[in-house]
């Protein structure tokens, strides 16, 4: 493990990023929050953690931040994820997400930040033939948030070259879960991840759901995805961090555990779990979604040494 190291959270208020606030406490090093709070919540800082309220792509907030603050490494989670809103609202994802990266890798080579850990998707691959998908699959993307997303990778790679920084890009596929100790969760109103909309369903907190296609070529016709755990996640972040402090080359690796589950399996898990039959309604296929995406995290594991 690294030394005690200060490191910035970019989104560190909302569901991931507060994840990984505690991860970094916990294995010791100092984080410092940032985050515009347009999804981040107060209840999920952690105490005792300085907090900068602003957008990561304003020069002003961080000419501030690297001012008051001398960072060993930046974590990058600030980000608008919505695949559907991505798809009516491209210009939103691609100044959030994209031109905002950019600023914010400008600003860490202006201060001579040089190791940056990077937030980014499985959506990046799109529909894919292979069933495991690995980090050299061709990427196309099925929407403006997988496509931000690849930009802001791209942006990061040319940078690196021409700079002092290394980086690890991770590839994110479905994350879900909540800390064991109950200091952090998955607090999004309207919800929009299919676990927690189930829960609210079996909770009472709403009357049904939907199905978003039905008619897909897997095994239920419903999509695929591979749920990891958002402490695993964040797990992984802490080993990446270790692996750049170390000296690691920079790289990009999926984060999942190569197995995937159908939306139908989830909602059978939940139904089975809570003892409820879960009031379901069937729709169209979403604008965006893949059929199945499927991690091969080989590399996680075999470079960063990271068992989930």
């Amino acid at each position: 493990m690294a030394d005690k190291l200060k490191v910035l959270v970019t989104g560190g208020a909302g569901y991931i990023g507060s994840h990984m606030v505690f991860a970094l406490l916990d294995a010791g090093h100092q984080p410092v929050i940032l985050d515009d709070f347009s999804t981040g919540h107060d209840a999920l800082i952690a105490p005792n953690v300085p907090v900068y309220r602003g957008n990561v792509g304003d020069s002003d907030v961080t000419d501030k931040l690297f001012a008051e603050h001398s960072f060993d490494a930046v974590m990058h989670f600030a980000a608008s994820i919505i695949v559907p809103e991505s798809v009516s609202n491209p210009l939103k994802y691609y100044l959030n997400n994209t031109v905002s990266t950019a600023r914010l890798i400008r600003a860490c080579v202006d201060a001579g930040i040089d190791k940056f850990v990077f937030s980014s998707t499985a959506a990046v691959y799109g529909n894919q033939d292979a069933g495991l998908i690995a980090e050299d699959a061709p990427c196309q993307p099925e929407n403006p948030y997988g496509a931000s997303k690849l930009m802001s990778e791209q942006i990061l790679r040319d940078v690196a070259k021409a700079h002092d920084l290394s980086y690890v890009i991770l590839r994110y596929f479905n994350v879900a879960g909540a800390d064991a100790a109950g200091r952090a969760g998955q607090l999004s109103k309207p919800a929009t991840h299919l676990i927690k909309i189930a829960v609210e369903l079996v909770t009472g907190q709403r009357d049904s759901m939907q199905v978003f296609g039905t008619d897909y070529s897997t095994l239920d016709g419903t999509c695929i995805r591979d749920y990891i755990h958002v402490s695993d996640l964040s797990a992984a972040h802490v080993a990446a961090l270790d692996y750049l402090v170390a000296g690691g080359a920079s790289l990009t690796a999926n984060c999942g555990y190569g197995r995937g589950a159908s939306v139908r399996e989830v909602l059978a898990s939940v139904a089975n779990v809570s003892g409820s039959k879960l009031a379901i309604e069937n729709a169209p296929r979403r604008d965006g979604d893949a059929a199945s995406l499927v991690a091969d995290s080989s590399l996680l594991r075999d470079r960063l040494g990271w068992q989930p």
